[in-house]
């Protein structure tokens, strides 16, 4: 008598590749909210046209006396727009911290960055959200490629990069949220060409160190699966 064929057991996640996705969805989720509450600042008053300042001009807590924090909105109100990105934001952190890690969860994921984007969620995470949920995709992958790519000698060295390039960009994440903010960091308050460098500078750093972390984590869970 035939015996059906043993069911196949589910594919497991990569570890590393999840923890470093979940982390950098949650640090994109907390950059839309913060742009969120500083449009809420600025209180109901209407938006001419797309381009905003989420952060409004003349707050005394902030170094940046003319505003800053540009984002783009579809939606015609400062505070409207401000209560959107910040539930978009509360949802991208939930989403990443419990969900991603589904089959629909990278998809979902995305949808959730551009909606950010389309309601003052903010303009730089686009580049970022992009390649989470490009790196979301390979969080159930078997990973051949890598396993190919990179010799087993070489990915065992590498594979334990990946914990420390993911606390720089986490670092350098976080420091640019507050500069962007609140103007604080090696500088004078007076010199703006020289905040603005240090913030593109940063942002540089920011996106090296998110690419290293996924190479990293990629070698480290390509190793885990040999």
């Amino acid at each position: 008598m035939p015996t059906a064929p043993p069911l196949s057991a589910p594919q497991a996640n990569n570890s590393a590749t999840l923890v470093i996705v979940s982390t950098l969805g949650v640090l994109l989720g907390i950059s839309s909210i913060n742009h969120g509450v500083c449009e809420i600042f600025q209180g109901d008053r209407p938006i001419s046209g797309h381009v905003i300042k989420a952060l409004g001009s003349g707050y005394s807590w902030t170094l940046w006396i003319h505003g800053s924090e540009p984002a783009f909105t579809l939606v015609p109100n400062f505070l409207v727009t401000g209560i959107l990105a910040t539930l978009i934001g509360l949802v991208m952190i939930v989403w990443s911290i419990r969900f991603i890690r589904r089959p629909y969860g990278p998809i979902v994921f995305l949808l959730l960055g551009v909606t950010s984007f389309l309601v003052g969620g903010g303009m730089a995470q686009v580049l970022l959200f992009t390649l989470n949920w490009a790196a979301a995709t390979r969080i159930r992958s078997s990973l051949g490629f890598w396993r190919y790519l990179i010799a087993p000698a070489i990915a065992r060295v590498l594979g334990r990069l990946w914990p420390w390039s993911l606390v720089a960009g986490v670092v350098f994440f976080l420091a640019a949220s507050e500069i962007a903010v609140v103007g604080y960091g090696p500088h004078a308050p007076d010199q703006a060409e020289i905040v603005l460098r240090n913030l593109w500078g940063i942002g540089l750093a920011i996106i090296v160190s998110f690419l290293l972390s996924f190479v990293f984590g990629f070698a480290h869970d390509a190793e885990a699966r040999r």
